[in-house]
């Protein structure tokens, strides 16, 4: 017979295996949106993405990529799947975590157990382990090439050492695992600091084993020191020993006259000297918690080491080298994440608190790296508030616009009041704690209404027969019958009856892994993405809990059931239900195998431009899939990526100024000096009288100059540069341009000796500055190079250019003219229609066995696809090109069909485009579709969810309407949409 040792082990891998296949086989199979396409173009060539960086994952996804064996479209596979082994790892620990619980709950030693205890035991870890393994949230990142599988993975097994560390008696041994702990978390820190989150209640467990009778006081006290150690490692440790070298820099550097480095090396050497002394100190007094912190502080300081790989890859300018953390000025930055600002926490100014000054002396001095010295150039100020502004835990703080407007409708907080501290706590427990947080706790075990942004938990016992088909449809509609939630009360209330002690310590472990967490994160009243997956970890202990429901399933059958046999059976069926019905609902929408349109979407984008463009980009779903392509395919290289939201900082900008691949430099003549942080990060609008417009050539040339002419002071008494109207023009070399290969010819009667035009906003901002000299310059030189903006950026980003953008695709090409009231750009058919039909992928977008979530249909690659077709069919129609017209609407709507990804409000505008090229039957049949759709919506919205729905009821009355009345001011027969109207009528009616 094996020893219940061996069957445990044999048990856990066995977990281990389900979720290996499990993963293996829904894993998606390149880069999916948001960070994973950066991940993985930074893994593959270990480059530096952005802070506070993930060193140690992109280590490991190096060597995964290799797996690809030179096959470059397999090099994102072979990275994703470093998150599928992360995840079955995670859950191979989860099982051994929660047996080592349970033997606790028991009170025996493995040896002396029962066969009964036996099973209960290794029952409640594969329960509470297969839980896990199906629930939504870590099935999500364990299938991506994210670091939040890794986190998870190194959550487990600090938490599973530290209850294995509990089991040592031998004190030599014992302080050994705590060396391992201590060394894993700081490996953990290369990954993402999440796991830190856990330290607080391995302070409590510490406690426990330590103290034979413990006490409410020492509890306390053990979980303050805990955060003190959190607070030493994320504030002493991970920037402080570098801020500490920054200081001995400074004065053998600026004070000793050494070189870089010098003093940074000397402090190494200090610190070494400490600790080794420390060390050696600590044996020969035979102080034992000295000498085990001092070796914790090295394990730690020996995991954390991994983060000399950014140091060492920025060195090499990367092509991907975000804050250039390639000395120690910058390097710092990147730990401090000082490109992501601030959040007050404790006590702070709410979005009404206008600033009214400066804290004289408070400044922090910001350095440059010149002439050998670190030399300060500028000061960053600390702001101070009206303090009838500010209040304790601000929690409605944000004072951009989207934000203030939705606190005030959130709220119901009229324009221009100050919020209260109420209306605070309000916002911190029914958004953050409630939207934010409890929303996702019931995601993964009661269900989820959908995968639309912000859907909330499922109503289990809702009337499905008067869901809309949509949303009964809709794959990630889970219902898992409270099965899951019930047996992590089962279990909670079984811990709290057999072990209060380990149930205190993953409590503590939950709540700080969820609501502290929430707390602390302070997030705004609206964000681009959900975000259950920060929160994971609370999953995790909810989990050990759940697979302890087993245990108390158990021991209720055994009151009726003697069998040793049956019971178990009728246990293990019992307990099976919840991972079977989590496995069971989630599978479906967890499945991303085949799906590919996420990276056939950047080289779409990519292949609007023309050869050695540059493209202006602005968020992470239109930079990071392109980042892809072009690091790991090869992809357009020619094509320079230009994010607009990293443009406004000086080590983006001087990347920019060198060339990549067969990418030239951008014509960007600014000096580093004129460009560095705290320096024309923005010019203020002066306007000077009786100017009018000026010429922009000539007013970067001022700037170049620093020219007393176009500066002013501040408060402060520096001297900063200003803009002295918002009118400008451009140089437009007729005769040259005309004679280019690339300038359609229809358009020569446009064009005039200079475009000018009207800066949308009075204030110009370093990113925006760096555009227009971009611009400039590459007017001086001829336009010869190609500039284009996505046409996935806001309103506010083309720079009032939109006159003189030509749309080819998924990108507006600047050109050298204007086209007065062409405030949407103009459409160029013979080369946009090019792109569509010859140049751009659609795999896979027609197979409905492929999963799209909420990004796909109700985001980006939808509606930019959907849009542009729309753009190029409407301007073919009034060009009276109606057959290729024809031919490019029934061309998507053969790519993209309505059965996977369902019409939205430009399908409906294409209803009239249908007529307007003689195809009745095609658009009645989008029509019916759309108006039946969009009028079960309302059905479901109008009775009691408007509140809820309001938005969505708005589009699909918009949608009606488009449709309707495209089909009454056409030649079709009223008799074939009479239905249509009729519906569309009575939606109105409830609507009035």
């Amino acid at each position: 017979m094996w020893s219940f040792k061996k069957l445990n082990n044999w048990t856990g891998w066995g977990v281990f295996l389900i979720a290996l296949i499990t993963y293996t086989m829904t894993v998606e199979p390149t880069a999916s949106f948001w960070d994973c396409g950066e991940f993985i173009a930074c893994a593959y060539k270990l480059q530096v993405p952005h802070p506070p960086g993930a060193p140690l994952f992109l280590l490991l996804g190096r060597m995964f990529s290799l797996l690809a064996l030179g096959d470059v479209t397999k090099v994102a596979y072979w990275v994703n799947m470093l998150s599928v082994l992360s995840s079955a790892l995670t859950i191979l620990f989860l099982h051994w975590t929660i047996v080592m619980i349970g033997r606790k709950m028991i009170k025996k030693s493995f040896e002396d157990l029962n066969a009964n205890e036996r099973f209960g035991l290794l029952a409640s870890g594969v329960v509470g382990s297969l839980i896990y393994t199906f629930s939504d949230t870590f099935w999500f990142s364990a299938v991506e090439a994210e670091v939040y599988a890794m986190s998870s993975f190194f959550t487990a097994i600090v938490v599973w050492a530290a209850f294995k560390w509990e089991l040592v008696e031998d004190r030599a041994e014992s302080n050994r695992w705590i060396l391992f702990i201590a060394y894993l978390v700081g490996l953990s820190i290369g990954v993402h600091l999440l796991n830190l989150v856990t330290l607080p209640a391995l302070g409590l467990l510490y406690y426990f084993k330590r103290y034979e009778k413990p006490t409410l006081t020492g509890g306390i006290i053990s979980i303050l020191v805990a955060l003190f150690i959190l607070g030493i490692i994320n504030a002493g440790i991970i920037p402080g020993l570098p801020s500490l070298a920054f200081q001995f820099e400074l004065t053998f550097v600026n004070a000793l006259g050494f070189s870089y480095g010098s003093g940074a090396i000397v402090f190494l050497i200090l610190l070494i000297a400490a600790v080794v002394f420390g060390i050696r100190y600590s044996y020969a007094k035979g102080k034992e918690v000295l000498n085990v912190a001092l070796f914790s502080f090295v394990f730690l300081l020996i995991g954390y080491s991994t983060y000399t790989v950014a140091l060492v890859r920025s060195g090499y300018n990367t092509p991907i080298n975000e804050n250039d953390p390639s000395n120690i000025l910058n390097f710092l930055k990147y730990l401090k994440r000082e490109q992501y600002g601030e959040r007050s926490l404790i006590y702070g100014p709410v979005y009404t608190a206008e600033v009214t000054g400066y804290k004289e002396g408070a400044e922090t001095p910001i350095y440059k790296m010149k002439d050998g010295k670190y030399v300060e150039y500028t000061k960053k100020p600390v702001y101070e508030y009206d303090k009838t502004q500010m209040m304790l835990l601000p929690r409605v703080y944000s004072n951009q616009a989207n934000h203030v407007k939705l606190y005030q409708e959130m709220l119901g907080i009229p324009a221009g009041e100050k919020p209260s501290f109420g209306k605070n706590l309000e916002f911190l427990f029914t958004h953050q704690l409630g939207h934010m947080y409890m929303r996702y706790l019931l995601w993964n075990f009661v269900g989820r209404e959908s995968d639309f942004q912000d859907a909330w938990a499922i109503n289990t016992f809702e009337d499905t027969s008067k869901l809309p088909d949509i949303l009964r449809n809709n794959k990630a509609r889970n219902n898992y019958f409270f099965l899951p939630i019930i047996f992590v009360l089962l279990g909670f209330f079984y811990m709290l009856r057999k072990n209060d002690k380990d149930l205190l310590v993953t409590i503590l472990m939950f709540v700080l892994t969820g609501v502290a967490l929430t707390v602390y994160l302070n997030s705004p009243p609206t964000e681009p993405r959900e975000r259950d997956y920060i929160f994971v970890g609370s999953f995790y202990f909810m989990s050990i809990w759940a697979g302890f429901a087993v245990m108390q399933i158990l021991e209720f059958i055994q009151k009726f059931v003697k069998a040793d046999k049956a019971k178990w059976a009728i246990a293990a069926l019992l307990g099976l239900t919840a991972p079977a019905i989590l496995a069971q609902q989630n599978w479906d929408d967890h499945d991303r195998s085949g799906r590919v349109h996420q990276i056939d979407f950047a080289k779409n984008l990519l292949n609007s431009c023309a050869p050695n463009a540059i493209l202006f980009t602005g968020g992470d779903n239109d930079t990071f899939p392109l980042w892809y392509v072009q690091e790991v395919e090869g992809f357009r290289t020619d094509v320079r990526v230009c994010n607009l939201s990293l443009l406004g900082t000086d080590w983006y900008i001087d990347q920019m100024k060198r060339k990549t691949y067969e990418s030239q430099p951008l014509p960007i003549l600014l000096s580093k000096d004129q460009l560095m942080e705290g320096v024309n990060d923005q010019i203020l609008f002066n306007p000077k009288e009786g100017l009018t417009a000026m010429s922009l050539p000539d007013y970067l040339d001022l700037l170049h100059k620093d020219s007393p002419s176009i500066q002013e002071q501040t408060q402060l008494g520096e001297t900063i540069n200003t803009l002295p109207t918002d009118s400008v023009v451009i140089p437009v070399d007729i005769a040259a341009v005309a004679k280019s290969n690339w300038f359609p010819k229809q358009f020569v009667p446009y064009m005039s000796p200079a475009l000018g035009w009207k800066l949308p906003s009075h204030n110009i901002y370093k990113g925006e500055l760096i555009q227009l000299e971009i611009i400039s310059n590459n007017a001086i030189s001829g336009w010869k190079r190609p500039i284009y903006f996505a046409s996935t950026l806001p309103n506010d980003q083309y720079l009032g250019l939109k006159e003189s953008m030509q749309l080819e695709g998924y990108a507006y090409r600047l050109m050298p003219f204007k086209i007065p009231g062409a405030n949407d750009g103009y459409v160029n058919t013979q080369i946009m229609s090019d792109n569509i039909l010859k140049k751009m992928y659609w795999r896979g977008l027609a197979d409905d066995k492929i999963y799209y979530h909420g990004d796909f249909y109700l985001g980006i690659p939808s509606v930019t696809a959907r849009l542009s077709v729309y753009r190029l069919a409407d301007q073919l129609v009034r060009e009276g090109s109606l057959a290729q017209a024809k031919k490019v609407l029934d061309y998507l709507d053969q790519k993209m069909p309505d059965k996977v990804i369902p019409y939205d409000q430009f399908s409906a505008s294409m209803v009239e485009l249908y007529i307007a090229v003689g195809d009745a039957t095609s658009a009645l049949r989008i029509a019916k579709r759309m108006v039946d759709r969009d009028d079960q919506l309302l059905d479901y919205y109008l009775d009691g969810r408007y509140a809820y729905h309001e938005r969505d009821v708005q589009i699909a009355i918009y949608e009606m309407n488009l449709v309707v009345s495209a089909l009454k001011a056409s030649k079709v027969n009223p008799a074939k949409y009479q239905a249509l109207e009729a519906k569309f009528t009575k939606q109105m009616g409830r609507l009035q």
